[in-house]
């Protein structure tokens, strides 16, 4: 019955196995040795033979007193048997029912005992043990194994002279084997769950104190061990559940109750731990232990539950310190309580009993005491605490010091917060919360230089220092990094801004391209699937038993099955393959690039850097310090990224904003080609716009190669808008940098139908149609010449006589070789005055930027000069082409 009951407290135990197929053999175990056992049965042989000469002796020295002895003996017998042994002697064989009642169990003295032979072998082998002579023994009790299997004392003394050998392997394993022959011995149990415990086999530990449980289930003490077993593999809640049942066991074990309610509290289960501990209080309200009210008062103080609490500890004070002072750390306690509900004054009357005086004996309790006074506002009186502890602190005191920084922040008293913060970083360096306090407080005190300082990595840094541990240092912190570079952008110091953040950003946008462009399912290698399912295994192949349950958290253990099971499936289509292989002819080779260690990869520096507001608008930032830095090849690769990863994560705003930028820089770089997408994107938004066509004009048009998203776009464009006159100013100018005049002429014909009046399309059409008349498959060269001055002529009614519309028309007349009328043309200019007017600006350029053109940037008189003294040259007018150039384009 006892073995029933325990059944409730012990576990299901973890299988077992030989690692025999057809079972054990323990001769094959003990390593059968033919020459010690041929040894062994020849000593004994020639004992027996010893034996029997010196009864034959004895015999033929007095044969007539033996015989009579033994007939003396035999009437001896006969006459003791009693009547119902006779009966039974003569009935036997025959089935006949007996009237008395039968008897359960087994008869008394029936049980099998060991022969003479093997006590005496046993013997022996434990004298070879004592002196040392351990092949003797070895010899001995292979004989007695091989004779009785069954017998647990052979294997246990093979155990102890393995291990006097120094062969714990096989030591250990004779142990098992005893111990599961003597399962009720506790004792061998204890010693192989040590051993396990040294080899770091927790499944083998973890069975053998099961067993040991069972075999012994009054010892506390192997319910503590399997307590503390839990707590090493982080099982808690099983802890707690083995502690409870250690103190319900053993009630005054207080110790087993106070750790399962804090083992409880820590996995969560707060009601379990209050239930336990007030329940003992309930059941031993005299005797009770005090320190399981202070700990049940911590517990329900933790919850917030401070009135129930109190409640407890005015229970306390009634029942056991009933006309007695309680101890100080239930008043502080009780105090801390009192705070919490509201009644300041009675929290103040127990807290008189800290004093600066004796703050160094209660560290601990006054700095609770403060903490709750801070946590409820009462910051004054919590100041006051906080300055008794300061110099009674052994070691280093930097939390303390933060405490009364942030205390003193709360207060308003600046000075003395950034004095404490300062003493807080001696000790605590890497705690970034409170440098980047400290640095928002020295920039309300205008301390610019000594916040650079403050968050700036430090410059009599090692290079070894640097690169060992450099992601847990503060300097490479993420919030600091922000801070500092807020103070940069703030204050206009922008290559040092870039240089902060433009690393950071773009590895963070590298690691995310990556991840993007992987769009397959990651898959475990092969020695991955492997380690996973080491957890299953043993750690050893070639103990005696084997199969004990693994000790590992069950996510661990289904990823380890799903990892077995994939291996198993691998197998399969392994051989398959190969089978095919083989059938086909071919060489079979392994493909073992599975085995190939994965690359261990990196977290990005800004793990929210397309997620979150903040870092988009820092992006952003950095786009415009870039353009400012004229680093424009940097700011379209980061502006490209960004739009391309964090497409669903900016805003509209932001998006605009980025692509604005990107127009701006692409008609700065060499190569605009990695702009084209920005100002596409604008002229898409504004299809209307005059000045985002011009924009998008002056992109292509720097193109060093033709470009086919460009002519794809604009057809699809004057498609989309066939109202629009830019796209077909676009596409014509398109065709005149290509020399294809007719289709240039074909497009600004088409916008001059939709607007005959604007000055620039009859420009454009007077112009294609002249350089059309000089090509050589037109067959009526004239009219197209006459058509083409007709609109340079309406360009000149709609601009009022310019001066750029006659300089136009007279570059015409020069152009198809009519030198007089250029003449005249160009005299008309050169009597024209030009007044300088501004560049319109592109609507992603800056309108603040100020223009560094020379004055008269926009009078032709020079250039009408020049041309004009080129006419006069090639006449032979020598001296008019001098004065002309002495007269309008000499400094």
């Amino acid at each position: 019955m006892e073995g029933a009951g325990e059944e409730d407290y012990i576990e299901d135990e973890g299988e077992y196995t030989f690692r025999f197929k057809d079972g054990i053999n323990p001769l094959d175990f003990v390593e059968n040795n033919d020459s010690g056992v041929q040894r062994y049965q020849q000593f004994e042989r020639l004992e027996y033979e010893a034996l029997a000469d010196r009864k034959r002796k004895a015999a033929a020295n007095c044969p007539s007193s033996e015989g009579d002895s033994v007939k003396k003996a035999r009437g001896e017998d006969i006459s003791a048997a009693s009547m119902d042994e006779i009966m039974e002697a003569m009935n036997y064989g025959f089935r006949r029912k007996s009237r008395q009642p039968k008897k359960r169990g087994r008869r008394k003295g029936s049980k099998n005992k060991l022969s003479p032979q093997l006590t005496r072998m046993l013997g022996d082998a434990t004298l070879h043990y004592a002196h040392g002579r351990y092949e003797e023994a070895l010899c001995v009790l292979h004989e007695v194994v091989r004779l009785a299997p069954n017998l647990p004392e052979s294997y246990h003394t093979l155990g102890l002279v393995h291990k006097s050998l120094g062969d714990y392997k096989k030591a250990m394993d004779f142990y098992m084997i005893a111990a599961h022959l003597t399962p009720k011995d506790s004792s061998l149990w204890k010693l192989l769950f040590t051993w396990s415990i040294e080899q770091e086999d927790v499944g083998q530990a973890s069975y053998c104190l099961s067993k040991a449980i069972t075999a012994d289930p009054k010892d506390i003490k192997l319910r503590v061990l399997r307590a503390s077993l839990y707590v090493e593999l982080g099982d808690y809640q099983r802890a707690a559940e083995a502690y409870e049942q250690a103190h319900k066991l053993c009630p005054e074990n207080v110790d087993a109750l106070k750790a399962a309610a804090q083992f409880y509290q820590k996995c969560g289960r707060i009601e379990c731990s209050v239930r336990i501990l007030e329940d003992y209080l309930k059941d031993q309200p005299a005797e009770a232990d005090t320190s399981v009210v202070d700990l049940l008062a911590a517990i329900c103080m933790e919850s917030n539950a401070h009135d129930r609490a109190l409640q407890h500890i005015e229970h306390a004070k009634a029942v056991h310190f009933s006309g007695q002072e309680m101890p100080l750390n239930l008043k502080i306690k009780a105090g801390i309580c009192h705070v919490h509900l509201g009644n300041m004054e009675m929290a103040q009357v127990l807290f008189n009993d800290l004093k600066p005086e004796n703050a160094i004996e209660h560290v601990r309790l006054i700095t609770e005491v403060a903490d709750s006074l801070m946590g409820l506002g009462h910051y004054d009186s919590a100041m006051k605490y906080y300055l008794m502890c300061e110099g009674n602190i052994a070691g280093e005191n930097g939390l303390l010091y933060m405490k009364i920084a942030r205390c003193y922040l709360l207060l308003k008293e600046r000075l003395q917060a950034i004095k404490f913060f300062h003493k807080a970083l001696e000790t605590l360096p890497d705690d970034v919360d409170a440098r980047i306090t400290l640095a928002c407080l020295l920039l309300e005190e205008d301390q610019v230089d000594e916040v650079i300082s403050l968050l700036s990595p430090p410059k009599d840094l090692d290079s070894s220092e640097a690169h060992n541990n450099q992601s847990s240092r503060w300097w490479v912190n993420e919030k600091v990094k922000f801070k500092l570079c807020s103070i940069y952008w703030d204050k206009g110091m922008l290559e040092d801004f870039v240089d902060t953040i433009f690393p950071l950003i773009r590895e963070s946008l590298y690691f995310a391209s990556l991840r993007q462009k992987v769009r397959t399912k990651k898959r475990l290698t092969k020695r991955d699937l492997v380690e996973r399912v080491k957890v299953l295994d043993d750690r050893e192949t070639d103990n005696v038993f084997r199969g004990f349950r693994p000790i590992a958290p069950p996510s661990d253990l289904l990823k380890a099955n799903r990892a077995r099971k994939l291996l198993q499936k691998k197998a399969i289509l392994k051989e398959k393959r190969k089978a095919q292989a083989l059938a086909a002819g071919l060489d079979w080779q392994s493909d073992d690039s599975d085995d190939e260690p994965q690359k261990v990869s990196r977290a990005p520096p800004l793990c929210n850097l397309l997620k979150d507001g903040e870092h988009h608008q820092l992006v952003i930032d950095l786009c415009k310090a870039l353009a400012s830095l004229q680093r424009y090849w940097e700011a379209l690769e980061i502006i490209n990224l960004t739009l391309r990863l964090a497409h669903n994560a900016l805003s509209a705003e932001k998006k605009e904003e980025l692509r604005s930028l990107g127009a701006q820089m692409a008609y700065n770089t060499t190569d605009p080609k990695h702009g084209f997408d920005c100002v596409k994107y604008i002229v898409q938004q504004h299809p209307h716009s005059v000045a985002a066509w011009n924009c998008y004009h002056k992109v292509t048009s720097r193109l060093e190669n033709r470009d086919s998203r460009h002519s794809k776009f604009v057809r699809v464009m004057q498609g989309k808008h066939t109202d629009c006159v830019p796209p077909l100013l676009v596409w014509g100018h398109q065709f005149t940098a290509l020399s294809h005049h007719q289709g240039a002429a074909r497009k600004y014909l088409e916008a001059y139908k939709l607007l005959p009046e604007n000055p620039l399309i009859n420009l454009c059409v007077g112009t294609s149609l002249i350089n059309l008349a000089l090509g050589f498959r037109l067959q009526n060269k004239h009219q197209c010449v006459v058509q083409g001055l007709a609109f340079l002529y309406n360009n000149l009614r709609i601009c009022g006589n310019s001066q750029e519309a006659l300089y136009n028309i007279a570059r015409a007349y020069h152009h198809v070789g009519l030198v007089t009328l250029a003449a005249m043309y160009y005299e008309k200019v050169l009597c024209t005055y030009e007044k300088d007017y501004p560049i319109p600006k592109l609507p992603n350029e800056n309108p603040d930027m100020t223009e560094n053109h020379q004055p008269g940037y926009c009078d032709l008189r020079r250039e009408a000069a020049y041309n004009l003294h080129l006419i006069y040259k090639k006449s032979g007018a020598l001296d008019l082409a001098r004065q002309v150039l002495k007269d309008h384009c000499t400094l």
